[in-house]
């Protein structure tokens, strides 16, 4: 019988004008998916004269999610250097802010077996760490024959997901048994992980409570709050998606807080332009970030902050009364709200929050968050909150409660790495 591997290789080569097609589209709002295509196929100019560990951080969530490890480990392998992979552009940037030229960083080439060997042969990785979900079954396959310990760090896998693998169950059992550890978020992440075929699986927990917010983000967000008015409540909407914003919007009507200040934060850089036109359709007066210069206040008649700038996150949140967190208004599965409450904003969020269910339910139980079903409320929670000031506050001091609770993934990690670094 033929390997399964063998028809999922066949698919992607059937695959190949479409991701070109992809990459093109994409373009259209992202000039940067045209930057660096030859290292999508293994094709790679950077070097390094010491052994690599590799860290394969999808996307903007996944970089920042790994801060805590990459600097642990830089200071835990100082002979080592550190390369960073990514898919998508936001996550490069991310990488560039955060690290500068202090790691190495590419894409990671897609999954054909002639790129991923190209991009083992180049850089030799002495360990690989893929971050959260990321089952590529030639890479772990290669990674497997080229003798390099690849493990599955701050895994999650959710129902849904499960289900989706299980219709592949020898395809996946190959891959997953082929990782040299995995290192789930949770106890329900590593049942299901298992079951699938993965072994040696261990629950570290969540790398993302381990995020200390930056103190210069922290002393932005606080200089921000200053210009928006001290005597201002201020909403932040962070990482909303398409669909989500129209929602609050029509929320917020219902709401009735005098100078109300609404701070909207898009997950995507490509739909800052079409929620500004969303904002000039219905006349709300606002600013961008961007036009925000280094003196003076957002003037009253200003209903709405654009936050048209990327790897500001914590200063958004610092500057903030209270924060719904995106993505869960619509069945986008919610966005990360660890930050939040890690920079002490309370949460509001929607129903939709299968991809942090844990965190979303732990933030829930220890009363630093609240769960809403629909924006009537959302509407309802938010005016109830800005208008108890004592409530609002003990959501604060329960925000830090719940972060320090459930720090220590990145030292549970770091053991697990130390075990395969030494074989």
């Amino acid at each position: 019988m033929l390997n399964p591997r063998f028809f999922y290789t066949l698919a992607l080569w059937l695959l190949l004008p479409y991701i070109f097609l992809r990459l093109l589209w994409r373009a259209r709002k992202q000039p940067e998916y045209l930057h660096h295509i030859g290292e999508r196929f293994g094709f790679y100019s950077a070097q390094s004269d010491k052994p690599i560990i590799w860290l394969h951080t999808v996307s903007v969530g996944e970089t920042r999610a790994a801060q805590s490890l990459v600097e642990r480990l830089r200071t835990t392998y100082p002979d080592h250097r550190i390369l960073l992979t990514h898919t998508t552009p936001t996550g490069r940037a991310a990488s560039e802010q955060l690290y500068g030229d202090d790691v190495l960083r590419a894409y990671l080439p897609y999954d054909y077996p002639f790129a991923v060997n190209r991009f083992l042969r180049h850089f030799r990785p002495r360990l690989g760490i893929l971050m959260e979900t990321e089952i590529w079954f030639n890479l772990i396959h290669a990674c497997d024959e080229n003798n390099v310990p690849l493990l599955l760090l701050n895994a999650r896998l959710s129902e849904k997901s499960a289900r989706g693998y299980a219709r592949f169950a020898r395809l996946t059992r190959d891959a997953l048994g082929e990782l040299a550890a995995v290192a789930a978020q949770t106890a329900d992440d590593a049942a299901r992980l298992s079951s699938l075929g993965a072994k040696n699986v261990a629950v570290t927990g969540n790398l993302k409570f381990d995020i200390a917010p930056p103190p210069a983000l922290l002393d932005l967000g606080r200089r921000w709050r200053e210009r928006f008015g001290a005597a201002r409540k201020v909403f932040l909407a962070a990482s909303t998606r398409d669909g989500e914003e129209a929602l609050l919007l029509d929320a917020l009507q219902q709401v009735h807080i005098p100078g109300l200040l609404l701070v909207i934060v898009p997950r995507h850089p490509q739909r800052f332009a079409e929620v500004a036109a969303l904002l000039e359709r219905r006349g709300i007066a606002f600013r961008r970030r961007s036009e925000l210069g280094q003196d003076g206040v957002i003037a009253p008649e200003i209903g709405v902050v654009l936050g048209d700038s990327m790897g500001e996150m914590f200063a958004y949140y610092a500057a903030a009364d209270l924060a719904f967190v995106g993505g869960s208004l619509v069945p986008c599965g919610g966005q990360n709200l660890i930050e939040a409450c890690a920079a002490g904003a309370p949460v509001l969020i929607g129903p939709h929050t299968y991809n942090f269910a844990d965190a979303t339910r732990l933030a829930v139980e220890a009363g630093a968050a609240i769960q809403v079903q629909d924006g009537g409320e959302l509407a309802a929670e938010l005016q109830r909150l800005l208008d108890n000031t004592d409530a609002l506050h003990e959501m604060q001091r329960r925000c830090a409660g719940f972060v320090e609770a459930n720090r220590g993934a990145t030292a549970r990690s770091l053991q697990i790495v130390a075990s395969l670094a030494k074989n």
